[in-house]
């Protein structure tokens, strides 16, 4: 029996269904990308589990995608597996009446949702943030003067054999853009427990509104993007260098700054990953050539780009 056999052998015992050659443009907020060998929609921790141990046995290489709004993915496309955790991974409940767990497939905006209509507050700043719970801890993902790791008491997680784990406080090892799974390859988040409190409803919806539009109002939301592109730098702000040199709406193929706010990199509708990388290129050089800052990469690279060029 061949690798493919078994991996669909796998997929049949927890009833889920190996996929071939599906666009990784099709599923990242970027619409950028080639396409990948194969693809699983994940259900189940159990069936997870087993799929991680798999491919450790085999030596197969896998990457595991939430929303894919932090990634810009080659066009090459990937030579693996993704392991999708989506919406058949993303479920919520309450542990308490202020706690809730969260499957690391659902949405930050359903979890923001779910928790003011049980009138909790906490998830407003971060419920227009396009990503999922596992994606969003992962990177500490936060906006507006909040991050993940305010909210965030306990996770769980697979090992790259499947054997699953618990980090609660500090052992998440949250800061800015960092967690404990920036620094160990392969794990996946399961579940992220999140602690809220009781608040007023009326405010809860009028903070949130305000927050929409406010990203409404200074975001290239009408665009496909990766969010915030570059990180912030120590003492300064990306978009404010950007913009001081002078970037604003600069264009390399379909990849522009935009003209909006100078922190994003949007598709303009025909960009491809190589576009991308040469604009962030050109940024980081002139940035650095100018102010002396060295601007790095947010989003997470996905696949082998033939020429690559990234910012270092």
């Amino acid at each position: 029996m061949n690798q493919i056999e078994e991996l669909e052998k796998i997929c049949q015992r927890y009833q889920i269904q190996l996929q071939n050659h599906i666009s990784l443009a099709g599923h990242t907020t970027f619409r950028i990308g080639g396409t990948a060998d194969l693809w699983i929609e994940i259900n189940s921790v159990q069936g997870l589990s087993e799929l991680l141990l798999f491919c450790h046995e085999n030596q197969m290489d896998y990457f595991v995608m939430g929303r894919g709004s932090n990634i810009l993915a080659s066009d090459s496309g990937y030579r693996g597996l993704i392991l999708h955790l989506g919406n058949e991974f993303s479920k919520i409940r309450m542990q308490n009446e202020s706690l809730l767990i969260c499957e690391s497939g659902v949405m930050l905006t359903n979890i923001a949702k779910f928790a003011a209509e049980h009138a909790l507050t906490g998830m407003e700043a971060l419920s227009g943030i396009p990503g999922t719970a596992g994606g969003a801890l992962f990177m500490n993902a936060g906006a507006y003067g909040s991050e993940m790791k305010d909210i965030v008491t306990e996770c769980r997680y697979l090992d790259s054999s499947g054997t699953e784990y618990t980090l609660t406080g500090q052992e998440l090892d949250l800061a800015y853009r960092h967690s404990f799974f920036t620094e160990h390859d392969g794990t996946v988040i399961t579940s992220v427990s999140i602690q809220l409190e009781k608040g007023n409803p009326e405010e809860i919806t009028a903070r949130s509104a305000d927050y929409a539009e406010r990203r409404k109002t200074k975001q290239p939301l009408n665009y496909p993007s990766a969010g915030s592109t570059f990180k912030r730098p120590d003492g300064s702000y990306a978009s404010k260098l950007i913009d001081e040199c002078g970037l604003k709406g600069f264009q390399i193929g379909g990849a522009q700054i935009s003209e909006k706010h100078a922190g994003f990199v949007i598709n303009t509708g025909n960009a491809t990953c190589q576009d991308v990388l040469a604009l962030c290129q050109y940024v980081h050089d002139k940035v650095l050539k100018e102010t002396g800052y060295s601007l790095e990469l947010e989003p997470v690279f996905l696949g082998v780009q033939d020429g690559e060029t990234t910012c270092s």
